[in-house]
Parts: C-alpha cells; structure tokens; sequence
C-alpha cells in the first residue's frame, strides 16, 4: 500500500512506528495530486512548498518526542475555509485574489496537533451548488469516474479524499454539502451538531445552517478528526457553550437494542433502484446486528427543500452583500462612480448561481414578501425541529438514503430545480441542527459508490458514531476508485 492511500489511523500508526515519515507521506499525497489532478480539478491550491516544510517540522518534533494526535498527517482544506497566507478563493472570481492574514479557527486546532496542509479544496462557488459546476476553476471530477460530479459543494474535498490525495479533508455542509459529495465519492461525511465546530473563519453562506465536517476513509477517521476541531470558540456567537465529549468513546461497543428509525417520508420519494436496494440492505445489515427497526414518521418533510433555499437564500444575500469592490477582493476595472463600479463588480464577479440565490434572497425579504415567504419559512424550521425531537424521543437514530441517485453525469441537471433536488434527504438536517454521516454501502453496475445516510439528535455524536461504525463493519465496502492509488491493493 502506498502511504498516502492508508487511512488516518494507518497513518497515525505508520509515522508512530517509524514506518514512514511524514515528509514520505506528504510527498507521496503531492505526487498523487501531480498525477491525479489533469482528471479531477480537485484542488484549487496545492501547498507543496509550504506542505514539506511543515513536514519537516513535524519529523523534528516527532524526533523529540511530541505526540500531538495529527502530527504529520496531510490534509485537504475546503477553499470557503481561511488559511493564512494560502489564498481561499471560495472557488469565486470574486475573492480570486484573497489572501488571508489569519486562520479559522478549525484551521488553528488543526495545526496546533501537528497536521500538514497540503491544498485547498475546490467547491461550487461560495458553496451554492450540489455538483462542484459552479465553481470559477471548472468542475470538480468524481475520481470513480471523470465523466461524473463529484458532488458539491464540497466536491473537491471529496474527490482528493477518495483518490488519496490527502489524508482526510474539511469541507462545510449548508444542506448536505458535506455529506453528499462524500456519497458520491465514497467516503465517509459527517456533518456536526450545529454549534460544535466553530464557523470563525469560515466564509459565510447561510450563517444559521453552515457548519464545517471532515470527510474521511473511515468512520473511526471521522471521530479522530471531530475530536480535534470541535469546541467552544468565543469568537463565534454560535459556538455551543456545552461539554464537549471524546468522540469515539464507546464507538466500538455493539448496537443491539439501538433503535434505528425509517422516516416512511424518505420512502415515498423517487429513488434511483440501486440506490434503494443499497439502503435496504443496510437495514438488513443493523437488524442482523441486534438493532431495533423502528417505522416512523416526519411530516414536515416534504416542506424542507422549499423552506431551505428560501432561508439559505436571503441569509446569503445578506452576508454575500459585503463583496462590494470597495474592501477587498475583485473591483470591476471598467466604471463610471461608485454606484457603477458596485454593479459592474458584482455582476462580473459572481457566477449565475450565487446571483440567482442573491436575488431570490433579497426577494423573500422585501417589503411584501418577508410575510408570506421567509417568516413562513423560519415558521416551518420550526416544525421540522418539533418533527426532529419527537422522533429521538423514540428512536437513537434515522437511517436514510444519502442522495437519491448516485453521482451523475456532467451537464445532466439542467435545471436549478433538478439541481436542487439532490439535497432532498439532507437538508432536513441543517434546519433542524442535528448531527448527520453518510458512509459507503455499495457500489452500482456502473461502478459508482452508492452510500446510506444516519442522523442522530443534536449532541448525539458518539451515539451516531457507533451506529455507524459498526453499520460500517458490517458492509465491509472496499472498493477503491480508478484515480485512487489503493486500487491494486483492493483488487
């Protein structure tokens, strides 16, 4: 096995034992990218410089006996994520310039245990999209299959997880951001109880449902990772002021009796047969394992999709109104007064995507509108919230289907509307704020991992962790894409 296609626990354990160094290991992710990177425009930056520096550092103080949990450890940064000194474009013409004079706080903790940043991820521009198209650098590609998406809008955090290009990567989920691509790519995406990793330095979509995740080659990757970025940070107003558990503990304990939930809602949407056939499966899977298969219901659910991109929207037209020319980043070169230069910057600046959400944001909230739209859609998060508590009071955990169709092709959503329908199953999550995994199932006739979805309540972490460990035990899925160096091994 080449050393950037082991898993963060391998890996962990490789650098402890002396079996490779880190300098190894991240050489061997930057030539995986060098090779890889022509087919899958994964990563917008790649830090190869910078990344074998601190490398190199973090061989010296291996050498004197530090034992910082990622020391050593290569990892992919989602490019909305701030790194100082690195640019973090968030995949948009509008911020292609930027370059950030501090780190986010994810990034900091990050650092601080020792990990090596070796690229920044590419991502639909400002997160606004479900397949990595919208980006300003050209589509992220699905290392299974470069005619594919990779998914979105953490596309390229994905993709360089899945073709080895980095150890584990962070993304951020607004409405399935992190989780779907992670499906699409097969690799594990978990998605944090709103609150439990801190959004300081993280360019803002929908400042009420953003929240950054890892995404991994295992599950136990997952709660290593979590462990490390989650925490209060009294730099960010959301940021839950609770205790803050060691996420894995009791991961490996067995589900029997675990009460695992059949949203009947799910059920009743178009769902591509492969993917339906995976997620029964699973279910077989987790009564075989002892858990207790419990039919329920979440009426609010075919209200989610229609009260997310109201309340994403206005929220990010509200927070992409500070991309005026003026303060920083892109300014339009050809302007006659500052009321021209505004215009000109931001139609030139943003792709059609994050302008078709600015002006279906600042719709919902304008005078006449805010009533009948975005109030009755904070009204409806309210329900889904209800919806959410009601259910955990009987069952520890949902199981679902990831996305209702494995990854597709390029060019094949045509409409917004068929684009916006891949969040089907995980936005519901985001309004509600719980904690959310998608881990691999299968893999279709085409070759496309395939992939089921756990919810948990919120704060629930380590018991959504240990149903999927052990969902993930039980799978037993292997399979290694064709851009990825683990292949031959698989085989």
């Amino acid at each position: 096995m080449k050393p950037n296609a082991m898993n963060l626990k391998q890996a962990q354990q490789a650098l402890a034992e002396g079996e490779v160094s880190a300098v190894e290991l991240t050489q061997a992710c930057l030539d995986q990218a060098a090779a890889a990177e022509g087919q899958l425009n994964a990563l917008v930056t790649i830090c190869a410089d910078q990344a074998l520096e601190e490398a190199r550092r973090a061989d010296e103080q291996r050498r004197q006996g530090s034992d910082k949990r990622l020391l050593g450890i290569p990892v992919v940064i989602k490019d909305n994520i701030c790194t100082r000194g690195v640019l973090s474009t968030a995949a948009s013409k509008m911020l292609s310039n930027y370059t950030p004079v501090y780190d986010a706080t994810v990034v900091e903790r990050l650092k601080a245990e020792g990990a090596v940043i070796v690229g920044k991820a590419n991502m639909d521009e400002f997160a606004m999209g479900s397949s990595t198209e919208t980006s300003y650098y050209g589509t992220a590609r699905n290392p299974w299959n470069p005619e594919c998406v990779s998914g979105g809008s953490s596309g390229g955090s994905a993709a360089a997880v899945a073709a080895d290009e980095g150890i584990f990567a962070l993304g951020s989920d607004t409405g399935g951001s992190v989780r779907q691509p992670a499906a699409f790519c097969g690799v594990v995406g978990l998605k944090p109880t709103y609150g439990t990793v801190s959004r300081y330095g993280l360019m803002a979509f929908a400042s009420s449902l953003d929240q950054i995740g890892p995404l991994t080659k295992t599950v136990e990757d997952a709660a290593e990772v979590l462990s490390v970025i989650a925490g209060h940070d009294p730099r960010d107003s959301t940021s839950a002021i609770t205790e803050y558990p060691d996420y894995g503990r009791g991961m490996k304990d067995g589900i029997e009796g675990l009460r695992v939930g059949l949203p009947k809602e799910y059920l009743s949407q178009d769902v591509d047969p492969q993917v339906m056939a995976s997620y029964e499966n699973a279910i077989r899977l987790l009564r075989e394992l002892g858990a207790q298969i419990v039919e329920t219901s979440l009426p609010t659910f075919d209200y989610a999709l229609s009260a997310y991109y109201i309340i994403a929207s206005a929220e990010a037209a509200s927070n992409l109104s500070r991309y005026d020319g003026i303060r920083y980043g892109f300014r339009a070169s050809d302007y006659e007064g500052y009321r021209d230069m505004y215009k000109r910057t931001r139609t030139e600046g943003f792709g059609s995507e994050v302008k078709r959400r600015i002006m279906l944001g600042n719709y919902v909230l304008s005078a006449g509108y805010y009533d009948a739209y975005y109030l009755k859609a904070l009204r409806v998060k309210t329900l889904i919230r209800r919806d959410f508590a009601r259910v955990f009071a009987d069952c520890d955990v949902l199981l679902s289907p990831a996305a209702p169709t494995p990854a597709f092709r390029l060019g094949a959503k045509a409409t917004p509307l068929e684009m916006y329908v891949n969040d089907l199953f995980t936005v519901p999550v985001n309004i509600a704020g719980n904690c959310a995994l998608t881990l691999p199932s299968g893999v279709t006739d085409d070759g496309l991992p395939l992939s089921v979805q756990l919810i948990s309540d919120a704060f629930a972490e380590n018991t959504l962790l240990r149903a999927a460990w052990n969902l993930e035990r039980a799978l037993g899925f292997s399979a290694r894409p064709a851009l990825g160096t683990g292949k031959e091994e698989a085989q």
